[in-house]
């Protein structure tokens, strides 16, 4: 699978057949959600930001992300296509407690979920991850490398994040294309690796 998505902004899907597969790009507050969206997305993204206010500060924990200054308060939504015959739809969900009627709603249908990861603030991924595991969701942690953050090896990360060994884990900078890429091209393979045979068949070749 071909991990260099085009880098031209389209429009409109091409008329052929192509398997499209919902995404949820999740994570905990201020992890990069709606920046690796933006970063991949084919099309013009759709964002939800809103400038935090003094109400939240009693709901938002700052700590280590002191320049936050925006949240998703909805969805972030932006579209890839890898392979020319496999489209990811992204969808960004809200990263506070808060939001989890909405984060739930948002996972309805999904195939899978790429979880972002803070190694400033790991133990706030455990929540999410066990929401996309309530969910029953295939999923591939990706660290958001921040400048500021403190960089560990993988086998180091995926123990303090208690990673079942099948589970990928990558490491990747949510402003940087490529690597962002990368992680999209790993979750598909996991997701499309768990799929049952029929739906892993392209519909001109099913009997």
């Amino acid at each position: 699978m071909d991990s260099a998505p085009s880098t031209d902004r389209i429009g409109y899907l091409p008329d052929r057949d192509q398997t499209l597969m919902k995404i949820v790009v999740t994570g905990p507050f201020a992890v990069g959600k709606t920046t690796f969206i933006r970063t991949l997305s084919e099309i013009p993204t759709l964002h939800t930001e809103e400038v935090m206010t003094q109400a939240s500060a009693p709901h938002d924990d700052l700590v280590g992300v002191p320049g936050k200054t925006t949240t998703t308060v909805a969805t972030d939504f932006g579209r890839l296509t890898l392979d020319d015959d496999l489209v990811l739809y992204l969808f960004g969900t809200p990263g506070q407690h808060r939001f989890l009627p909405l984060w739930q709603d948002i996972a309805r249908g999904a195939l899978g979920a790429l979880v972002l990861a803070d190694t400033r603030r790991l133990d706030h991924s455990f929540e999410v991850m066990d929401l996309v595991e309530e969910q029953g969701l295939p999923y591939v942690v990706a660290v958001n490398t921040f400048p500021e953050s403190p960089h560990h090896p993988d086998e180091v990360l995926r123990k303090h994040l208690d990673l079942h060994p099948r589970t990928p884990l990558l490491q990747l900078d949510a402003r940087e294309r490529a690597g962002c890429a990368r992680a999209l091209v790993a979750l598909s393979e996991h997701v499309l690796a768990r799929l049952p045979e029929d739906d892993r068949t392209a519909p001109e070749d099913r009997p």
